[in-house]
């Protein structure tokens, strides 16, 4: 697998491997040494894994690293706590059988050349060191009724940040877009509603949105939001395809929140490779709603919050761990 990876990296441009390592010890002395960009990690090695490399090595000389592992086809645990111990991103390893192999190769060098960019100070940035288990004094007429986030490259350990952060007695609803694989989205959810006092959940057709309630994405569907024929707001999907990203769309979400929700929606837009969730967020800002893009010197990759600030679509910047106090102080 290790050379198997090597033969795709070379086949692209920009690329020099450095070295190759057998488990995750040998991964921490040579990374050491060499000072790579990234590091590209599998899970299952030997006597040191990839969750022994990944914290041995954000500890000690701290380095992006992308997890490229087949463990996520029947446990996503290990490879979700890679990630909040710093990992940048993960990527499923390849099915050499695979009708997709081109596309997929691409994505793993796409992800490789966007952790190449990442800043050290902020994946430390990401992790969480903060949790609020308090609850939090509410008045009666709030200015905003859901909070809507998006997210991509960096965005479980970002999403994670903002999340342990809102108060226990949240009183809107909180909606979920972040680019993962299908299988991931489950765990995630599950670990998330471990992780906090609030419940997470992914989000099934005709789900209600009522306040309190976290749901995501499924990685599968595109998702919006619709009010039924008793009016209340409930969880649809769409075969509509948008230009910047399907499954989930983070553009599609917000539109349909902006045209739901008009000026009583917030928008937040966290770390992500690409432009999805730009647009979106500017229909909610066009609509009235508020609007926050994570600030530069936080984000993981900068490239989905710099899209909406460059098009007007952005009311606030802020860094990631005031995100979930700050909108909070919206709501009031």
């Amino acid at each position: 697998m290790r050379y198997l990876t090597a033969d795709i990296l070379k086949k692209a441009e920009g690329f020099s491997i450095v070295d190759f390592a057998r488990d995750g010890k040998e991964a921490v002395e040579k990374c050491k040494k060499l000072k790579p960009d990234v590091i590209v990690m599998d899970m299952l090695m030997g006597d040191y894994d990839g969750l022994y490399g990944v914290e041995q090595i954000m500890k000690e000389v701290p380095t992006p690293i992308i997890i490229l592992s087949a463990l996520g086809s029947t446990d996503m645990n290990p490879i979700l706590k890679a990630l909040e111990l710093g990992a940048v991103d993960y990527h499923h390893k390849p099915d050499r059988s695979s009708k997709t192999i081109a596309a997929d190769d691409e994505e793993l060098v796409a992800k490789i050349k966007a952790a190449s960019y990442v800043k050290v100070n902020a994946i430390k940035t990401a992790i969480i060191t903060v949790k609020n288990n308090f609850a939090h004094t509410f008045s009666k007429n709030l200015n905003y009724d859901i909070i809507v986030i998006g997210s991509s490259t960096g965005g479980p350990s970002a999403l994670e940040s903002v999340l342990t952060r809102l108060p226990e007695n949240l009183t809107v609803p909180v909606l979920i877009a972040q680019h993962m694989p299908e299988t991931f989205v489950p765990s995630f959810a599950a670990r998330l509603n471990e992780l906090i006092p609030l419940e997470v959940r992914m989000a099934k057709k005709d789900d209600e949105v009522v306040a309190g309630t976290i749901l995501l994405a499924p990685g599968s569907r595109n998702m919006v939001v619709k009010q039924n024929v008793d009016g209340k707001v409930v969880i649809d999907f769409t075969s509509k395809r948008f230009k910047d990203y399907n499954f989930p769309s983070v553009t599609g979400l917000m539109h349909s929140v902006a045209e739901v929700y008009k000026s009583r929606a917030i928008g937040v837009i966290l770390t992500g490779m690409g432009k999805d969730g730009s647009e979106g967020l500017k229909a909610i800002h066009d609509s009235g709603g508020y609007t926050v893009a994570q600030s530069k010197e936080t984000c993981i990759v900068f490239g989905m919050p710099k899209e909406a600030i460059e098009i007007g679509a952005v009311t606030k910047v802020v860094p990631l761990k005031e995100i979930g106090p700050f909108v909070v102080s919206c709501l009031e």
